[in-house]
């Protein structure tokens, strides 16, 4: 909620402990934390089919989500849910509105964040589904951003006997409706934060997932990463690019990590110091023997240390937005005043992204991760949950005593640091050589609060890599470490690879682990299917690409091609055996045949299933459905037994074994399975319906358990866990989908079921009438109860528009096709009384047309009158008109045309930041470019990460052409001013730019200014400036040469360096050449395609035109312009005031 108006100088107040708990070894209660807040914009009601969208280094669809593409600007105070835990150590805050994310670690000894504090909630436009928050630690799973960061997780407090506490927060991932859940605990005594993480897949098809703990920490020139001494190298995104690590050899990110190594720097080529990183990067570990990371802030003499069992756990991530302009506008962007960040990340069952991993259908996997504070003894060399310790060998030295001989007197000089996560009585810390002989022990009393530390000196010489020290206590080693130099010897990973094309694999294995590959990993732009179908074209009955396509078939509702397909592997699998080794391929031929309603069939498939062990828990499980769903008790009980036997934690057998007790009158028996249960998964919804438990008001939630108890056979409890839903989806969360219609939808399906058509039909209209906006259909079931409806009322726009849209995003485009055609045909229902979310229904339909007739057809025409259409149903929609005049950009209509149907409409023009940017370049197109730079300068743009540089990119074009109209005018002074303000961009356009951009054009035109005004030098300067860029950053990505190179000629030849101009032409010539010679292709490892997001691009048309206008470019360097650069004939002028 929010509360009054907030201050300028947001802090975070935290409340006292409460008084009743004070005694307590961990203290935790529920109390709001008012929190200065900019809250997320309305998201918009269109579907966002991002097919292409790259995110992360996979897939950035968001469907079913709907995509927020604006933050207030005004921040007020909000209360957001908290939930407190502090020990004698600590102070931490979970915000279980926020995904439930640790919002504040806090080290009560240091008085220092060891978790970066975020004062506000300021959202960028960075997550998946838009907003994101920087700050604290955000779990993200099952792809990165969390897609559901920014709605809100159930929540559960649980006390332990010891007194431990932990705060367990979870929900069902939008996208799969898989459960993610994590615990934050705290002990007495102990400055350990542990997460415990329960992943479980709820769906009957198996998933891939990843899961990584980005934790941010503050950060400054003096704030140090580290990772374990054995790490050498470090990864990008997808393994594309290795560097060395720490100190890089060669070039990462486009920079060149040696060329900034200096005597004055002399470190500035390593990666491990937030300072010297200029550009946004990431690197990830490649390999380790070791368990833990962390940071260490040397100003503050403090940091953090995480940790975690590398075999599940080896994900060591850090990311910065770079230490220059470009991130520190992101900076700003993220907070009011907390200043810049890095993200020290921890990834399990991952170690990269993407990394993905399987999760089989009803399998959990639980892990732990560690964090806690340490101090004064800086970057830690070794670390458990139980301490964490730093050896420094300092130097050699000769200390010979007289009458000694030097050479027997050699000492060297040591630094030992150790910290505790509880305290510990009687620590033996031993440093010994390499034969073994003990040349230092301390014995100590330390707790979390008080770090050891002593420098001293031993006999005789020991460099580096030849001390080891141990931790005991009682006769236990607790920690054991050796000296090492970084690098010695390590061989570097191999970077991966594009796959090749179906046609050119030779193998039936490789095309099927190749297809399994792209999808695991989620691509963007290469889809497996192709991998698969080129295996069955040379051989139909391969088992494994007939798997693995009929799985992709049942995902995308083709459940008649799966069948054959998965008949096809099982003919192979038992052509000399009836019992194959795989199971598999039976277990989905039952999903299958179930999903076709031949439920009998099924049966027989999935008893053959089970006999496989990989597949016996699915199998049981799906059989134990059946009979409840029969009627059949006793099987229904046996089956869910048996699943249970195999795996004592899977949360649905268990609740449906329950379910079928409390039918069969057996409430104690039930009630003692259920508490069972609740004891490892508190928040396991089905079982706390069943429990008569408090449980969610998450209305996609409740909508789950609904279907739940339908395919448990209790129609009953269906129908009240769904009324329950249509109450809770009267306040779904912003940003969370709307599932209002198919609640209403499903209760249709059941009541139709039970033969009461009239209740039915009252549902089916129930559905029309509730709030359709942000709703779209994600699970099976509910493409199934949408073609119910859209049979029993021909009049239902809403159930033929929804079931288009998941086609759509099925990729089955004739079929979404279809279906919107449908709902345009449909009729106005006699007695409708609100025809606005029929019109806003038909408007979607239209444009979703448009995109499909633009996008997969081809037919621009078509496209057109869609849009058209669209318009005329919603005149006053600001995101149909963008999207309507980015389809005439493509479509070739002039920049005049486009110009005229945007500026009656300039209200609606200002409610984007896309559609103002695309705006005031069709102002100074047409000699407006002061109209231009109002506009721009009136308003504060929010980019979003990954689609930067438009904004400034408009600025550019508006100031060069005022500075150049100016110079030709002979307004040197304001010509000036322009050219500075070209270079000198303001904060309200929300971004910087990068590091490696090219801005020679910019450089260019300020020297020719200063020459036309007479300052030779400053001339000079300038145009050395701009001649001295090599390389530029465009589209996301570094490139030797751009359309701004030619400036940087030009600038050689303004010098006189006429060699180098030559040199410099001959490259970018060669360039273009290679460019024109080979077929243009999506980049495979491309992290954002910000042109692609809507429309889909002829990468070839981009590349003739790219091809097309360097060489324009190279024929006028033939015919140069005069120094002094003229307006263009016939474009009109203002001169404007900068």
């Amino acid at each position: 909620m929010l509360t009054d108006e907030a201050t300028d100088d947001s802090r975070i107040d935290l409340p006292a402990v409460p008084a009743e708990l004070s005694e307590d070894g961990v203290a935790c209660w529920s109390e709001p934390l008012v929190i200065d807040t900019y809250l997320p914009g309305e998201p918009d009601t269109l579907p966002a089919f991002l097919e292409q969208r790259v995110y992360q280094g996979s897939s950035g669809r968001v469907y079913p989500l709907p995509f927020h593409e604006r933050i207030s600007q005004t921040k007020a105070p909000h209360e957001w849910q908290a939930i407190h835990l502090e020990n004698e150590w600590l102070r931490v805050v979970v915000l279980p509105e926020l995904g439930g994310r640790i919002h504040i670690g806090y080290d009560k000894v240091a008085g220092y964040d060891f978790f970066y504090r975020n004062n506000v909630i300021k959202p960028a436009l960075v997550g998946l589904a838009g907003p994101w928050i920087s700050g604290g630690v955000e779990f993200n799973w099952p792809q990165h951003h969390r897609p559901a960061t920014f709605l809100p997780t159930d929540v559960e407090i649980e006390r332990e006997a010891d007194g431990s506490v932990t705060v367990w927060c979870s929900d069902h991932d939008p996208f799969s409706r898989m459960k993610g859940m994590h615990g934050i605990r705290l002990r007495p005594g102990s400055s350990l934060i542990e997460a415990r993480v329960r992943l479980y897949n709820r769906t009957p098809e198996t998933q891939t997932f990843l899961w990584w703990a980005n934790v941010a920490a503050a950060v400054d020139d003096t704030y140090q990463s580290f990772f374990p001494v054995d790490v050498d190298f470090v990864a990008d995104h997808a393994k594309r690019a290795i560097a060395t690590f720490p100190a890089v050899d060669g070039s990462y990110y486009g920079v060149d990590y040696p060329a900034r190594r200096t005597p004055d720097r002399p470190d500035g080529d390593r990666l491990d110091w937030y300072r010297n990183i200029p550009v946004p990067t990431s690197y990830m570990v490649t390999n380790t023997a070791d368990d833990f990371f962390g940071g260490y802030d040397h100003g503050r003499g403090a940091g953090f240390v995480h940790w975690a069992d590398r075999h599940l756990a080896p994900g060591k991530k850090q990311w910065t937005w770079g230490n220059e302009a470009f991130g520190q506008a992101w900076d700003a962007n993220l907070t009011d005043s907390d200043g810049p960040y890095v993200e020290l990340m921890a990834g399990a069952y991952t170690d990269n992204q993407p990394d993905f991993s399987f999760l089989a259908p009803g399998e959990t996997k639980t892990f732990s991760q560690y964090w806690y504070p340490i101090r004064s003894i800086g970057p830690v060399q070794q670390a458990t949950r139980e301490v964490a310790v730093r050896l420094d060998v300092l130097a050699e030295e000769g200390l010979a005593e007289e009458g000694v001989a030097a050479a027997g007197a050699e000492r060297t000089r040591m630094r030992l640091g150790v910290v505790v996560t509880s305290p510990q009585r009687g620590l033996t810390l031993r440093v010994v050589n390499a034969a073994g002989e003990e040349l230092v022990r301390h014995s100590v009393d330390l707790d979390p609060g008080s770090p050891f530390l002593s420098t001293f000196s031993v006999p005789g010489a020991h460099p580096g890599g030849s001390v080891v020290l141990s931790v005991e206590r009682d006769g236990r080693e607790l920690l054991r470490t050796r000296t090492r130099e970084s690098g010695d010897g390590a061989i570097p990973p191999v970077s991966a690879a594009e796959p090749a094309q179906p046609g050119e694999i030779e193998t039936l294995e490789e095309l099927f682990l190749t297809g399994l590959y792209l999808h695991q990993y989620r691509h963007a732009t290469r889809l497996p299917e192709p991998y698969w179908r080129e295996a069955l074209r040379r051989d139909p009955f391969d088992v494994r690409s007939n798997t693995a396509l009929a799985a992709r078939m049942l995902w995308a509702g083709s459940f008649a091609e799966a069948e054959l397909l998965l008949r096809n592997a099982i003919a192979r699998l038992t052509a000399r055996v009836p019992n194959p080794a795989e199971g598999e391929a039976h277990f989905l031929l039952g999903r299958a045949l179930v999903l076709q309603g031949r439920e009998t069939e099924a049966r027989e498939i999935f008893e053959k299933a089970a006999w496989n062990a990989a597949w016996r828990t699915p199998a049981r499980f799906a059989l134990a459905q059946l009979a409840a769903r029969a009627g059949d008790l006793r099987a229904a009980e046996e089956n869910a037994r048996a699943a249970l036997r195999f795996d004592p934690e899977h949360l649905q057998a268990a609740a449906l074994l329950a379910s079928v007790l409390l039918d069969g009158g057996r409430e104690p028996e039930a009630a003692e399975l259920l508490e069972r249960t609740l004891s490892f998964d508190a928040l396991d919804q089905w079982t706390r319906v069943l429990a008569a438990q408090p449980h969610t008001t998450d209305a996609p939630t409740l909508l789950d358990v609904a279907l739940e108890f339908r395919d448990a056979g209790s129609p009953r409890r269906a129908l009240e866990t769904l009324a329950e839903a249509a109450e809770a989806a009267r306040s779904t969360a912003l940003g969370q989908v709307q599932v209002a219609p198919l609640v209403h939808y499903h209760r249709a399906s059941l009541l139709s079921a039970q033969g009461d058509e009239r209740a039915a039909a009252e549902a089916r209209a129930a559905a029309r009438r509730a709030d359709r906006r942000f709703t779209l259909a994600s699970r099976l079931a509910d493409v199934s109860v949408l073609r119910e409806a859209a049979e029993a009322d021909a009049h239902d726009e809403l159930a033929a528009a929804l079931l288009g849209n998941w086609y759509y995003d099925k990729r089955r485009y004739d079929d979404a096709e279809r279906w919107w055609q449908r709902a345009v045909r449909t009729e106005h229902p006699c007695g409708a009384t609100d025809p606005a979310p029929r019109a806003a229904t038909l408007t979607m339909v239209h444009r979703n047309l448009a995109i499909a007739a633009y996008n997969v057809s081809g037919d621009a025409d078509s496209a057109r009158a869609c849009y058209s259409a669209a318009l005329e149903l919603s005149p006053d929609d600001a995101k149909l008109w963008f999207e309507s005049d980015q389809l005439d950009k493509r479509l070739g209509v002039s920049d005049a045309d486009r110009l005229a149907a945007l500026e009656p409409r300039l209200e609606l023009v200002l409610e984007r930041d896309d559609l103002s940017v695309a705006f005031a370049e069709l102002l100074t197109g047409a000699g407006r470019a002061s109209e231009a730079l109002d506009l721009l300068a009136s308003r504060r743009f929010q980019p979003w990460e990954g689609g930067e540089g438009q904004t400034l990119t408009a600025w550019e074009n508006a100031t060069v052409a005022l500075a150049e109209a100016s110079l030709a005018d002979g307004a040197l002074e304001r010509a000036a001013r322009w050219a500075e303000s070209s270079i000198h961009t303001p904060a309200g356009l929300g971004e910087a730019r990068h590091f490696l951009a090219n801005a020679a054009r910019l450089y260019l035109l300020r020297g020719d200014i200063a020459e036309a005004a007479g300052r030779a030098g400053d001339a000079d300067e300038a145009w050395s400036m701009a001649a001295a860029f090599t390389g530029d950053f465009q589209s996301m990505s570094t490139r030797a040469f751009s359309d701004q190179t030619v400036y940087s000629i030009v600038a050689f030849t303004r010098l006189g360096r006429s060699t180098e101009a030559e040199a410099l032409t001959a490259g970018l010539r060669r360039h273009v050449d290679e460019l024109a010679s080979q077929p243009a292709v999506i980049d495979y490892f491309a992290t954002s395609l910000p042109t692609m997001l809507l429309f889909t691009d002829d990468p070839q048309a981009a590349r003739d035109r790219e091809v097309a206008l360097l060489r324009d470019q190279l024929r006028a360097l033939l015919h140069p312009t005069p120094r002094r650069a003229k307006t263009p004939a016939g474009t009109h002028t203002e001169k404007g005031t900068p």
